[in-house]
């Protein structure tokens, strides 16, 4: 866990006007930073797109659904493909982190025609469960029938990861653990074509971790050295347990960080 003692005084000490320099000075490399990213959102959404010819099905409380169901009556969707592995107990609590992120913006996200939808290879019962213990109303699948983590880059064999032919994030071996994060994003036409537009993986989720960015502008910044990144994390209700294991580490053997 980060410390609380205060940030090292040896930090530079200016006057305000000194200080109003350096910050108009910083606002400009913020200013710019800001026109980079639109630019690379544009390309984002320029991006080709990707017929899915494969149906998937999913469980959900109410029965069975379809890929073009989690779209409702709308015409953009985004997956969060949660890590929740069958085996395990409880869900990760670095995709609990950023569920508790979107979880109150999927309102907003429907009044641009977005529907907003997490999958889990967990079992629908166990993926409930967990859901009420966090308090989360985001819709919540399971697809655990289905090939669809695979065929999106977040789910592996034991095979596969035994031989470390398995990839994530388009380029990196995977690692050693079944069920890793990403997002996905599907437009549906009038005709009822659904297209692959866009997936992000390992630390290109972060842009959806505003947290960070209140925490990167603090003195202490991340403060995750000794951690080893985001060691320092909980499930927002277990913070104060003195016994909290990883997820994963709910196995024996499997003691792997996630992928940064």
């Amino acid at each position: 866990m980060t410390s609380n003692t205060p940030p090292a005084p040896s930090h530079r000490v200016v006057s305000r006007q000194e200080w109003l320099a350096e910050r108009i000075a910083l606002l400009a490399e913020e200013k710019e930073l800001t026109r980079r990213r639109d630019a690379l959102a544009a390309k984002v959404r320029d991006l080709p797109w990707v017929k899915v010819e494969k149906p998937y099905t999913f469980d959900a409380p109410g029965g069975s659904r379809s890929l073009a169901d989690l779209f409702g009556d709308r015409t953009q969707l985004i997956v969060y493909h949660f890590m929740f592995d069958p085996t395990w107990s409880q869900g990760c609590m670095s995709c609990s982190f950023i569920a508790d992120h979107y979880n109150g913006i999927v309102i907003h996200l429907a009044h641009r025609d977005i529907s907003f939808v997490t999958v889990s290879k967990a079992p629908i019962a166990k993926i409930e469960q967990f859901r009420a213990r966090m308090g989360w109303t985001f819709p919540w699948v399971s697809g655990a029938n289905s090939d669809f983590g695979r065929d999106f880059g977040v789910s592996f064999t034991d095979q596969e990861l035994t031989r470390g032919d398995a990839v994530y994030n388009f380029t990196d071996t995977a690692h050693a653990i079944r069920e890793l994060p990403g997002l996905s994003v599907f437009t549906r036409t009038a005709r009822g074509d659904i297209y692959h537009t866009y997936s992000a993986f390992a630390r290109g989720l972060e842009t959806f971790l505003s947290a960070y960015q209140y925490i990167d502008v603090t003195p202490k910044g991340r403060d995750e050295a000794s951690t080893g990144g985001m060691g320092w994390l909980r499930h927002h209700d277990r913070y104060d347990d003195a016994n909290f294991i990883v997820p994963w580490a709910e196995k024996p053997g499997i003691t792997a960080p996630l992928p940064r």
